[in-house]
């Protein structure tokens, strides 16, 4: 097991970021940023393609060829072509294997990375293949602002209003993102985590004295909704956490 940097993730990524839009891509880069600080590695592993690249996936499974389909999208015709869509996958823990498992729990922490990304992408307003009725494309992402691929191809592009709303949207992620450093976001987690394995373990009647401020105020920083049935250890932790500041700066986001 390696332990990347973000910029090492990043650096990844470069490559399959060109061609983006300017916008769109600036959501892809907080999108790895964002996901990097829940415990999840990913990868952007398509980006822009030409009609020509298009044309070239589409053939793939047909006219005799007996690999699987990869899309019912010819040139012209995916949000790909117009640098409004990427697709992603997972970056294991040795730094170089990728995965498209959806149910893998890389990180550890109970909850299915896939559906971590998948929970960052739609804060940053971007649309699943995943949620598509005829055909889930569960690696892919866009924002296309209601615009079809026939008004793509007719020249129709987001205004400058759209764009600057989205922007908007991800400075506010961005000022949310710095109420708290790395290594108290590193705190909470372990204090969800250590929630869970303590919800069944060695359980108080009440909440201690000493500690019920320090509840008080992690339930106001959203980060418990009950204070109750706690372990001592779980009770010891919140009140060291409170000690050190960190419910005072308002949560993680």
């Amino acid at each position: 097991m390696v332990q990347l940097t973000l910029e090492q993730i990043q650096k990844k990524s470069l490559n399959r970021l060109v061609g983006l839009n300017p916008v769109f891509k600036i959501v892809m880069e907080k999108l790895i940023e964002r996901c990097y600080a829940r415990g999840v590695w990913i990868v952007i592993t398509q980006g822009f393609r030409t009609y020509a690249e298009q044309d070239a996936l589409y053939a793939q499974g047909r006219n005799g060829d007996k690999r699987p389909k990869v899309t019912k999208a010819r040139g012209g015709y995916s949000n790909h072509n117009f640098g409004f869509a990427a697709d992603f996958a997972l970056l294991l823990r040795d730094g170089c294997t990728v995965s498209w498992d959806t149910l893998k729990d890389d990180d550890k922490d109970s909850l299915p990375d896939w559906s971590e990304v998948v929970e960052e992408a739609k804060k940053l307003g971007l649309e699943w293949g995943g949620d598509w009725r005829s055909f889930k494309d569960m690696p892919h992402l866009q924002m296309v602002f209601g615009i079809t691929t026939a008004q793509f191809r007719a020249g129709k592009r987001p205004s400058q209003t759209q764009l600057n709303a989205v922007l908007a949207r991800v400075n506010e992620l961005k000022t949310e993102d710095e109420e708290m450093t790395a290594e108290e976001k590193a705190a909470f987690k372990a204090l969800q985590k250590r929630v869970i394995a303590l919800e069944s373990a060695n359980k108080l009647t009440k909440v201690p004295a000493w500690a019920e401020q320090a509840c008080i105020n992690a339930k106001a920083a959203g980060v418990l909704d009950s204070a109750n049935d706690g372990s001592f250890d779980f009770y010891r932790m919140v009140t060291m956490l409170d000690r050190a500041g960190v419910f005072k700066r308002g949560g993680v986001a």
